[in-house]
């Protein structure tokens, strides 16, 4: 019997907020981390994020912003879930701040939010407010249901870790 669950397909990430005042800077990324169906909690199988890219052109970072400058939309993440090989099961896309400069939370940037849509429907939209204490959150789980479906759900967590430490956080069971 098939599920009638068409699930999502290919969705957009969105990323946006203010530039800091007073001459700091905030930098802001979008990170995802594409874990096996071997072990969807385990070690990512691999990350995409500013300095890399998916293996097979699944997951594409469209946007990337160093300081939040401009109007709308700072930094933009395409995943192409029903593109991608069945050997992947889960995928729990992410922000971290930067923190070259000093400590900067959530709380300490202004007008953070981010969006998740597939095509004109926006599934997900959140202002990191219930973390704002957080240097870094996931957003959204991603999880396969069948060979073709994909499902997703909201999954804001605050984390205190910089970038590199976040990316073998983020996937972590809660």
């Amino acid at each position: 019997m098939s599920s009638l669950n068409k699930g999502v397909a290919k969705v957009e990430v969105a990323l946006k907020w203010d530039p800091g005042t007073g001459g700091a800077v905030h930098d802001l990324d979008i990170i995802a981390a594409v874990y096996g169906a071997e072990a969807p909690h385990g070690e990512p199988a691999y990350l995409v994020h500013f300095d890399s890219r998916s293996p097979d052109g699944t997951i594409t970072l469209n946007r990337d912003s160093r300081t939040g400058q401009g109007f709308g939309i700072d930094e933009s993440m395409t995943l192409e879930l029903n593109r991608l090989a069945p050997a992947y099961a889960r995928v729990v896309v992410g922000v971290a701040i930067q923190q070259g400069s000093g400590r900067v939370t959530f709380g300490d940037v202004a007008n953070t939010g981010v969006i998740v849509k597939e095509g004109y429907d926006e599934l997900f939209r959140d202002d990191f407010g219930a973390v704002r204490d957080a240097t870094s959150a996931t957003v959204v789980e991603f999880t396969r249901q069948g060979p073709s479906t994909w499902t997703y759900k909201p999954a804001v967590r605050g984390f205190d870790s910089d970038p590199d430490s976040f990316t073998q956080l983020m996937g972590a069971p809660r």
